[in-house]
């Protein structure tokens, strides 16, 4: 079973981080840093499927798990990107339960799911370890289900049954902005969302997951049962040592004047 999809079933934390820049380099830097898992944004983030593949092979030199988040609900989208060698989808937007069935249809063979067959890609090491990616598919693809509109919140326990939707991954700014209380991460209702979000989760023997903005707040969440953590994002990562080292060397001229 893929190790982070293990560690999950046993109720541990993993921590992870987001890759929006679509760099190899920071793909690269991220992983031998040591977090958990990884998500590739294809859809807020600046990189595209080629872009993908450059990412995924630099992080084949750590144990960082690659997901991919998907831009759009399309089966051959879902295809290439696991086929591509991710090892997780996290699939946004989804309202309910019809959609999250669909979802996972698009991460699984026939006759569980309509994904199409190919034994020569990446993922199979090119066909060289095809049976044992096609036999240990269902208990390695981690199936991640973000719920960040009003109606998932309606269909929380439909989603969380699914076999297959392994976590229930709250999309903070989206779930905000749809509660009309946008990044307000302390206001009643939002606590109240991921409340139900969690005892959803825990009915179903699922895990839950979130983008931490502040790692403050992990303790909160963690609180709440949440284990699929993330804090961070490769170009703030980026945007921050830059500002401070400006910020040193200005503060350091002006003391040298």
């Amino acid at each position: 079973m893929n190790n982070l999809k293990k560690k999950l079933k046993q109720g541990q934390a993993v921590h992870g981080c987001w890759l929006l820049s679509g760099s190899a380099v920071n793909a690269e830097i991220v992983g031998q840093a040591g977090f958990d898992w990884v998500t590739i944004d294809l859809e807020h983030g600046i990189g595209t499927e080629y872009n993908l593949l450059n990412q995924l092979q630099a992080l084949k030199a750590s144990e960082t798990v690659p997901i991919a988040r998907v831009e759009a609900l399309v089966r051959q989208k879902v295809n290439r990107l696991l086929d591509m060698g991710a090892q997780g989808i996290l699939f946004p937007q989804i309202h309910n339960k019809q959609e999250a069935e669909k979802a996972v249809s698009f991460m699984r063979y026939p006759p569980d799911g309509i994904r199409g067959m190919a034994s020569m890609t990446r993922a199979t090491g090119f066909g060289q370890h095809f049976d044992d990616y096609y036999e240990g598919s269902k208990d390695n693809i981690l199936g991640i289900i973000q719920i960040e509109t009003l109606e998932s919140l309606d269909h929380l326990d439909d989603i969380a049954s699914i076999d297959g939707v392994d976590v229930l991954f709250v999309g903070p700014a989206d779930l905000t902005l749809a509660l009309g209380i946008f990044k307000q991460f302390d206001h009643p209702k939002y606590l109240e969302s991921l409340n139900m979000v969690s005892e959803a989760a825990a009915r179903a023997g699922k895990a839950t997951g979130t983008l931490i903005l502040n790692p403050d707040d992990y303790e909160k969440y963690y609180r709440l049962g949440f284990r699929m953590l993330a804090c961070g994002l490769d170009t703030d990562f980026v945007k921050q040592g830059a500002l401070n080292m400006v910020q040193k060397l200005n503060d350091l001229k002006r003391k040298s004047g």
